[in-house]
């Protein structure tokens, strides 16, 4: 039978074994593992420390940007409403997307093959720490990367019909948060849909598992003005992107 001072020994061992497992990216212990499509505010807080921040102020810029649009747009969306205003309260999350939330971010024209971005739907993605796994796929991101997603800059969550259905909001936090680590980035821009109604957010690293996120008005896209003003939203973050990576282009050549 070893003597206390040879468990003592074997304590030491297995947990250096341990720390050099975890340095070499291997772990023999099973880490729990969240799915971002089921992630709830009482696990988020759990993994994180993150608070809301009330102060709006934030959205200025981009919420009252000044880009305009062509009647032609107008228009487009104007039928898009009539068509579907009525059928949104019983569409099922595919019926959302494909029949109204599709069409208006192909307006927007993500896609720009000078700039090797473009939206991919249902994208795989997955964050891992020592500690805890976030894994599923995010319903849309605008990402770097034309064949492969390489980097992710913009996140939309979820075509939900209803908040019943479950809260897209810590969903998109989830993957909001996955992103900026991934990217080491500081902020990052998201949006989040139920039904007709569109709330943009940002979430902002404040420090090591320390985030704020900022959550603006909603905005109806079954209202011809606010469908309008999500419009430009979503250019507004088209060009940001393409500044992004057109600075990055200029740091790295």
């Amino acid at each position: 039978m070893p003597t206390e001072i040879e468990l003592k020994l074997l304590q030491e061992i297995a947990e250096l074994k341990k720390k050099f497992d975890l340095l070499e990216g291997k772990t023999t212990d099973q880490i729990p593992t969240y799915q971002y499509s089921k992630i709830r505010d009482i696990e988020l807080k759990k993994l994180f420390n993150i608070e809301k921040n009330l102060d709006e102020s934030i959205f200025d810029e981009w919420l009252n940007n000044q880009i305009s649009i062509d009647d032609t747009i107008e228009r487009f969306f104007q039928e898009l409403i009539a068509d579907n205003r009525s059928l949104i309260p019983s569409y099922s999350e595919e019926d959302l997307k494909i029949n109204f939330i599709a069409p208006i971010l192909s307006k927007v024209k993500f896609t720009s093959y000078a700039k090797k971005i473009r939206p991919f739907y249902e994208l795989p993605l997955s964050y891992q720490t020592a500690h805890f796994k976030l894994s599923g796929t995010a319903d849309f991101v605008v990402s770097e990367g034309l064949v492969e997603s390489t980097k992710p800059y913009f996140f939309i969550q979820e075509f939900k019909r209803n908040e019943d259905y479950s809260n897209p909001r810590p969903q998109l936090l989830a993957e909001l948060i996955s992103a900026v680590e991934l990217n080491n980035w500081q902020f990052i821009k998201g949006a989040y849909i139920i039904g007709s109604i569109w709330n943009f957010a940002i979430l902002e690293k404040l420090d090591t598992n320390k985030y704020q996120y900022f959550i603006s008005q909603n905005f109806d896209a079954s209202k011809i003005d606010e469908l309008t003003l999500i419009y430009k939203n979503l250019l507004f973050v088209k060009n940001e992107i393409i500044n992004m990576v057109e600075v990055q282009k200029n740091v790295t050549s």
